[in-house]
């Protein structure tokens, strides 16, 4: 019965309805005016950079690290620029079509690229930009940023590339970079906390100079912000100055200048590619001014470091970690080895000092010498007849020094090559040093757990046994012989240097002890005129009638120095005789030779270890003669007298197979 019905009346039934309606539009209207007033007046300023943010992209730019330079300023290790491809994960909405225009370009694989970018964004987000090739040519460039505009994502970006000029000539000295580790990461940052902070795909120091100097030749990385589209590529327009963000430039590493000196560094090289009977040689060479500065620093065989800075294949890198010569490895100080007869002179200091000889003493030195139950054997078949200490280090008599040795006691040899610099790490900056091992009877308790025997005194009285040195420790003891007491600690950088070349640090030469003085009372020293004698003895090695360097002289220069040649496996004493060149690479006895000049007096010493090359005399001897001869003619060129050529090499029936015999 609608006309019974009054409108007015149903009006004021739902008019309460109506205002509660009514109130929560308003309600509502106050809520969001509220959070309008909060975004606008009170966030608004925040939001605002958020919002820029968004359309500004924040560009790290890597600062160039230090230079490192030689003693002459000449450049050692240098920065070049470069190109990279990068694809960003965020912005790779077309990764398969990517993938496959860029590898065509790069001559990559895509599905290389795919499971690149892919595991990139699983372990570092999608925000890190995964690095697809270092070192593009100029060609790759313009084809990659013509494909920019239709592949979101990828960036051809700047780069600056570490350049080593040397090229493998002294790698494991300089060192490599590459790109830091996950797990290098945090104790990177732990390490520089509050100078650096480290992010994944920083490239950071890895060996040698590179990574003992990272603080010094690590700059400050800059900032710097370019405009993108919603695609992430950089917008073509500038970015408004009201934004605010404000640019930070790089600041260079500082340089380091270094007591290298390249002309006699690459002398050194070459010396130790030498083409001869024996061929290259394999092993490591320093030389060292008398005050402790390197001049050369040499490991072979040895590597490229160009390659790890433009990214190093799996193939490489399997390579030079399967090497059984290891060429990854710094032989100057990170590995040590016997050191045969170059060992024997610190025997001679002891047995004067502790007036077991005198220089006058004559002994006899026999083909072999009879101890306990066995026969412990020269090098020479027929013997040396009656010597003196100067004609036994002359001629490598073994005889001679295994009656030092049983005079001696291994625990005082010990106590005399310790102080002379064995059996402990130079102090040189450089990582991984090792101290060598200079044993004694406590040493051999302590390590295995026996009794030191009598009869391993006359092995280690030869360098043999379980004496070790590297060839670092050589050339810091045979300095402190020829300078009669004074024990330098070796160095490499003299100068630090800012951008502008102003000095900011220094160094100088350190004298660690002078063996010629006694530190405390009752402590061991070695008298002056033991020391000349031991000289006198070495002058002869290099220049008596019968000296084991007697082929290796400089007109104009003498030299004084010690060969060795040391087993790498036991042999009898029919099988030492044999030919060694005849012999398995690997069965080769190893060369040592340690020189200086001038031999009253010396300004350089150069120690050289050549592996599996049988004899000091023939396989060490002259490498050193040349790095010598070299620094000669470039220091001191009035020295040298006009003579005929220097002989290529000794004349091979001349040359001993083997100096060392122990057992």
């Amino acid at each position: 019965m609608s006309f019974l019905s009054n409108p007015e009346e149903e009006a004021k039934e739902y008019l309460p309805r109506y205002q509660l309606l009514y109130i929560a539009i308003a309600l509502t209207g106050l809520v969001f005016l509220a959070r309008l007033w909060y975004l606008q007046i009170l966030e608004g300023t925040e939001l605002r950079r958020y919002s820029e943010r968004n359309r500004v992209k924040e560009i790290k730019i890597p600062a160039p690290r230090g230079l490192i330079l030689d003693r002459e300023g000449r450049v050692l290790v240098d920065n070049l620029p470069g190109f990279e491809a990068t694809i960003s994960p965020q912005y790779a909405t077309k990764l398969e079509e990517t993938a496959e225009a860029v590898g065509a370009v790069l001559g990559l694989s895509p599905q290389k690229i795919i499971a690149d970018v892919r595991t990139s964004r699983r372990r570092n987000g999608p925000f890190r930009p995964v690095r697809i090739k270092d070192h593009l040519n100029l060609d790759e460039v313009h084809r990659l940023k013509m494909l920019r505009w239709d592949h979101p994502g990828l960036n051809v970006n700047e780069v600056i590339i570490r350049y080593y000029p040397l090229a493998s000539n002294g790698a494991q000295l300089f060192g490599y970079t590459n790109e830091i580790s996950r797990d290098q990461l945090q104790r990177y940052n732990e390490r520089y906390r509050g100078e650096f902070v480290f992010e994944q795909g920083d490239i950071i120091g890895q060996s040698g100079l590179e990574e003992v100097w990272e603080r010094t030749l690590r700059g400050t990385d800059g900032i710097s912000y370019v405009e993108v589209d919603a695609r992430g590529r950089e917008a073509a327009t500038d970015i408004p100055s009201f934004l605010g963000f404000k640019p930070r430039p790089a600041r260079p590493g500082d340089n380091l200048v270094l007591t290298i000196d390249r002309d006699i560094q690459e002398v050194a090289y070459r010396a130790m590619q030498r083409e001869d009977h024996i061929g290259p040689r394999r092993g490591a060479l320093v030389a060292m001014r008398s005050n402790g500065e390197i001049m050369a620093w040499v490991n072979q065989p040895s590597f490229d470091p160009n390659e790890f800075s433009t990214g190093i294949s799996s193939q490489l890198w399997s390579k030079l970690i399967n090497d059984p010569f290891r060429p990854l490895r710094n032989k100057v100080i990170q590995d040590h080895f016997a050191p045969g007869s170059t060992f024997k002179p610190f025997v001679a200091l002891a047995a004067l000092q502790e007036n077991v000889i005198t220089a006058q003493t004559i002994l006899p030195s026999p083909p072999f010498l009879r101890f306990g139950r066995r026969n412990y054997h020269d090098h020479s078949p027929t013997g040396h007849g009656n010597v003196s200490v100067l004609e036994a280090m002359e001629r490598s008599s073994n005889v001679f020094f295994y009656k030092m040795g049983i005079a001696l006691g291994m625990d005082r040899m010990a106590e005399y090559s310790r102080l002379l610099g064995l059996g402990q790490r130079t102090g040189v900056r450089m990582n991984n040093e090792v101290p060598g091992l200079i044993p004694d009877s406590e040493w051999k308790l302590r390590a295995m757990g026996e009794p030191w025997q009598p009869g391993e005194n006359l092995s280690n009285a030869i360098g043999q046994g379980f004496v070790l040195t590297t060839p670092l420790q050589m050339a810091v003891a045979y300095n402190a012989i020829g300078l009669e007491g004074p024990v330098y600690r070796p160095y490499l950088v003299r100068q630090v240097l800012d951008e502008d070349n102003r000095v900011i640090n220094e160094f100088f030469p350190e004298i660690i002890r002078d063996a010629s003085q006694p530190e405390n009372e009752g402590e061991p020293y070695i008298s002056p005129e033991h020391f000349k004698t031991v000289k006198a003895s070495l002058h002869r090695v290099a220049n008596g009638e019968r000296g084991t360097a007697r082929w290796w002289k400089i007109p104009g220069v003498e030299m004084a120095g010690k060969t060795g040649t040391t087993q790498v496996i036991s042999f009898s004493a029919e099988q030492i005789r044999g030919r060694c060149n005849e012999r398995p690479l690997h069965l080769r006895h190893h060369g040592w030779y340690v020189g200086y000049a001038p031999a009253d007096r010396p300004e350089i010493t150069v120690a050289v270890l050549a592996l599996h090359a049988c004899a000091g005399s023939s396989g060490a001897a002259p490498i050193v003669r040349d790095v010598i001869q070299a620094y000669m003619e470039k220091y001191h060129p009035e020295r040298l007298e006009v003579a005929q050529p220097l002989r290529a090499s000794a004349p091979v029936e001349l040359q001993p197979d083997v100096e060392e015999l122990s057992e």
